[in-house]
């Protein structure tokens, strides 16, 4: 492939390999990425990774309609960059949600075109792995076609462990009653270090890996994530993402990459300075040109903002998530600037065609469910 001399002007020679092997399609290494990361200008990574994410989905980008269930905000564990939760000891600040109150709000949706409810929350040791699966049952039988993303890798572990079941035994149960797909929420860094020392109590990097592994090997897709922008290095995001990729490797299963940005309000490392929308903007194009497996990379508009999300889309990202509905609170009560995070299908379809790209509704499994034309105003 004949290179573009506007991204070989004044590179340096190691940029300059770099930038050959992205625009012939080849796969960087972990060195190269810390590179980009460290030497390659904004201008550099957002040409390249638009380049990534132009072969992969052309002038698209999705985003679908979904709604929260936060079962409860109280949990176990007390991870330090959590502004979310509530240790059980002190759980009289925190919220515990019935069956029948998270079997309501999807009731709720019973006549809205929702496709996706998304079931996250704290570890709470009352909610096991058979309280949750009779949930699924449940909405399952009232809404078969209702895709069910739910419990991240960190509930999962608890959840079996404490039923004496393996992964595999558990992952299948929870499918038999109803789960579809996992989040990819828990990862944080796998970086062992970093991990002890911001949320040690929890599964550990490998047990994260080997449930999403054997999720996949059961016929369920899943998310990937990494929260960026606290005490890790650009090493230590590199090794992360290459964990990942090598799982992605062996069995193709993982959805999405979703980068998190760590938010410093009201928990233990709050002494810690946010990082600047420019590093957004660094990481969303350093994932996209490194986690080439990876068919997807999504910016979470309810924890960096709507606008900075829709800047993101020029800098490798192709997805937008969902319309929400204000049914989440992790990141608002983490200091995000959306404090209600609701979007109208209309108003995501604007955000996406005023950045250039063609609005594509899709389902979790990114089936196209609708494709908008680029000329949409707000309604």
């Amino acid at each position: 492939m004949k290179t573009s001399p506007t991204l070989h002007t004044a590179l340096s020679p190691a940029l300059s390999v770099i930038s050959e092997k992205v625009q012939k399609g080849e796969r960087i290494s972990i060195d190269e990425c810390v590179t980009l990361y460290k030497e390659a200008d904004l201008g550099l990574l957002g040409m390249l990774a638009s380049m990534v994410s132009e072969r992969k989905n052309g002038n698209k980008a999705y985003f679908n309609r979904n709604f929260h269930i936060e079962p409860t905000n109280v949990c176990v564990f007390a991870c330090k960059f959590c502004s979310y939760s509530r240790l059980y000891k002190n759980r009289e600040e925190g919220w515990e949600l019935s069956i029948e109150e998270m079997f309501d709000r999807v009731k709720a949706y019973d006549n809205q075109p929702v496709t996706e409810v998304h079931i996250v929350g704290g570890v709470h040791p009352k909610m096991d792995v058979h309280f949750f699966a009779e949930l699924l049952r449940k909405i399952k039988a009232h809404r078969p076609g209702l895709h069910i993303k739910g419990f991240t890798a960190v509930e999962l572990d608890y959840m079996f462990n404490k039923a004496k079941m393996t992964y595999r035994e558990g992952l299948s149960y929870l499918k038999e009653a109803g789960l579809d797909s996992l989040p990819g929420g828990g990862a944080e860094i796998f970086d062992e270090k970093v991990r002890a020392e911001i949320c040690g109590d929890k599964c550990t990097s490998e047990q994260w890996l080997e449930i999403h592994q054997t999720a996949h090997e059961l016929g369920m897709a899943s998310n990937a994530t990494m929260l960026y922008g606290h005490i890790e290095t650009y090493e230590q995001r590199a090794d992360h993402m290459n964990r990942l990729r090598l799982v992605q490797d062996k069995t193709q299963g993982f959805n999405t990459f979703i980068p998190l940005k760590f938010r410093n309000m009201d928990n233990e490392m709050a002494h810690i300075p946010e990082v600047s929308m420019i590093e957004d903007l660094k990481n969303y194009a350093v994932s996209r040109i490194f986690m080439d497996n990876f068919n997807h990379i999504k910016a979470y508009w309810p924890m960096i903002g709507r606008n900075t999300a829709q800047v993101a889309l020029s800098f490798g990202v192709d997805d937008m998530d969902g319309t929400i509905d204000d049914s989440t609170k992790i990141y608002s009560m983490a200091g995000s600037e959306e404090q209600s995070p609701t979007l109208t299908t209309n108003e995501l379809v604007a955000l996406i065609a005023g950045a250039g790209k063609r609005p594509v509704e899709r389902d979790t499994l990114y089936n196209t469910i609708n494709e908008f034309p680029m000329e949409v105003q707000l309604a």
